[in-house]
């Protein structure tokens, strides 16, 4: 019976394209000790993880573009918060979702989801390395005050954080994404649960745009941008590793703080990196189509639009938000 592929063996083979540089079929399998029949059943495992690898005789293989994995024992001396790196999972999300609150506060990031999500139940697509995708569960004591507006304190700590690496273009679209240059850099999901005795639990995905290819995103129904073509001229390229740190100590730090302050300590940056302050915008709500001008959002954050002479108060949930040319 032919044994399955350990992802062990199978991580080693992506270290040794990582460089994005050809690499000989022969030279491959004499570094992996196994056959060039074996190789080719490798190169396809990785393939179905949405790496793209180029072929070619007399070359060998090489992948459409440098990748860094991500490297779970530097991130763990960075943050004081359990963390965990896998190389496949179905979702950040869910896994955190069905684990024990026992655990929290506790860091999930993935090279590769197979069923990631998004708002509304949107597919997310995650190809492996092309993203930073993390969740983070988080248990309060309590209900925080303005639990609804989290999502977009997340939105306002990730914009802050993108900012320092000079994507200054980077922008809050309510009620859950990072633009710049008005197409989708990084989409927020949060879930919550009520615990016993009053607590609640939270777990909050993170998706950002690193490196996705066109062909790995055929299926993308929306504008989207990769973090490289968001950054200012000049900016260098941020490495995975430090902006993976970098985001996960600013998240810790609200999550810590939000019982206190609540969405207060993000109000003045969320007002700076509002794309949709004072902007015509489309509000979709089933059947039901509001067209008007956003208006910043409440203290809870909903958002507030202005319409045939009206304020409406819209809140998430099964409302979808289009900027209008």
């Amino acid at each position: 019976m032919a044994q399955a592929l350990s992802e062990a063996a199978l991580l080693a083979l992506v270290d040794r394209l990582a460089d994005g540089g050809w690499h000989s079929g022969e030279q491959l399998a004499s570094e992996c000790g196994i056959s060039r029949a074996a190789l080719a059943k490798r190169i396809e495992k990785l393939k179905d993880w949405q790496l793209l690898i180029e072929a070619r005789q007399g070359l060998g293989y090489r992948l459409g573009a440098p990748i860094e994995r991500l490297n779970q024992a530097a991130l763990q001396s960075q943050i004081d918060v359990p963390l965990q790196v896998l190389a496949v999972t179905d979702s950040t999300n869910s896994q955190l979702m069905n684990s024990a609150s026992a655990r929290d506060p506790q860091i999930l990031l993935a090279e590769y989801q197979t069923a990631g999500r998004g708002r509304r139940g949107r597919e997310w697509l995650s190809p492996f390395a092309a993203q930073l995708a993390f969740s983070i569960a988080w248990s309060f004591d309590a209900m925080p005050p303005q639990l609804s507006a989290l999502p977009l304190a997340v939105g306002t700590v990730c914009a802050r954080v993108l900012h320092q690496y000079n994507v200054v273009s980077a922008r809050i679209k309510w009620p859950n994404d990072l633009i710049a240059h008005q197409r989708k850099l990084a989409g927020i999901l949060l879930e919550h649960r009520g615990e016993g005795g009053g607590g609640c639990r939270v777990v909050i995905g993170v998706g950002l745009n690193l490196a996705l290819q066109a062909v790995q995103a055929q299926s993308v129904t929306q504008p989207w941008i990769n973090l490289g073509e968001a950054l200012s001229a000049r900016a260098p390229m941020p490495s995975r590793n430090d902006l993976a740190a970098n985001l996960l100590r600013a998240l810790v730090a609200l999550l810590r703080d939000y019982p206190r302050h609540g969405f207060s300590q993000c109000v003045a940056d969320y007002a700076r990196f509002d794309a949709t302050n004072n902007q015509a915008v489309r509000v979709l709500m089933g059947e039901r189509v509001i067209d008007g001008i956003a208006r910043g959002i409440d203290d809870d954050g909903a958002l507030l639009v202005d319409a045939a002479g009206t304020r409406h108060t819209l809140h998430a949930g099964e409302v979808s938000l289009r900027l209008s040319p």
